[in-house]
């Protein structure tokens, strides 16, 4: 998390605490170190934040301090706000965590949106992948290392070029370019023994063999509606 988003979830939370909110508290919430919530306060009263307290009692927001509205009409915000909930059924803790913040955000914009509750059942998160560092190495074009058990349970080493994440409702899986059948590949998280990030990158290449995916085997794999 940036210290600019941070900055942003320390006014968050104080504007939506009824009392004054230990920085420890803050810490968890955010999680960081409490030396780092001081810091990050201290910043915020520099800009004059009207941030009022100090360390070991608990800190306050002075009431009227606004922050630009988002400009969501009412079925947008409703929409996100279920959406952002449901994202606890990926089995993704990185990306519940990120929906966490989005949603204190939404719904300072939209209270009504505080109405819309959804279930949190979801996917049982006993997958040795770190779901972060998975989805970091899609965006960066970085190789990645797995060990792959087949339904047939052979367990092979593989070097995978990570292009898509898709999320099922029982499980997660990933399409990459396998080095070692030297075409597209699915792998189920599930069946995924390790998996590790390599130095080694396809940077130019994933948007090409992502869209050659697209074209020949995403309607076999995935169906989603249109908008």
């Amino acid at each position: 998390m940036s210290k600019t988003t941070r900055l942003f979830e320390v006014i968050q939370l104080l504007r939506g605490a009824k009392g004054p909110v230990l920085a420890r508290d803050i810490a968890n919430a955010l999680e960081v170190s409490v030396r780092t919530v001081y810091r990050d306060i201290a910043s915020l009263q520099a800009m004059q934040t009207p941030i009022l307290g100090e360390p070991g009692i608990g800190y306050v927001m002075r009431k009227g301090y606004d922050l630009p509205p988002i400009n969501f009409d009412v079925d947008e915000a409703e929409a996100i706000s279920v959406a952002l909930s449901l994202i606890a059924r990926t089995g993704d803790p990185g990306l519940w965590r990120a929906a966490g913040r989005a949603s204190r955000k939404l719904h300072e914009a939209a209270p009504g949106t505080r109405k819309l509750i959804t279930s949190s059942w979801g996917v049982e998160n006993a997958l040795t992948v770190d779901l972060t560092e998975l989805r970091g190495a899609i965006r960066n074009e970085t190789k990645m290392d797995i060990v792959y058990r087949d339904a047939e349970k052979r367990e092979t080493n593989r070097t995978i070029w990570p292009l898509v994440l898709i999320y099922y409702v029982d499980n997660a899986l990933i399409v990459a370019w396998c080095e070692l059948r030297q075409a597209l590949r699915h792998f189920r998280l599930d069946r995924t023994i390790s998996c590790s990030v390599l130095s080694d990158d396809f940077k130019g290449l994933g948007d090409e063999l992502t869209a050659h995916w697209e074209k020949t085997q995403k309607q076999e794999t995935v169906w989603t509606k249109d908008f």
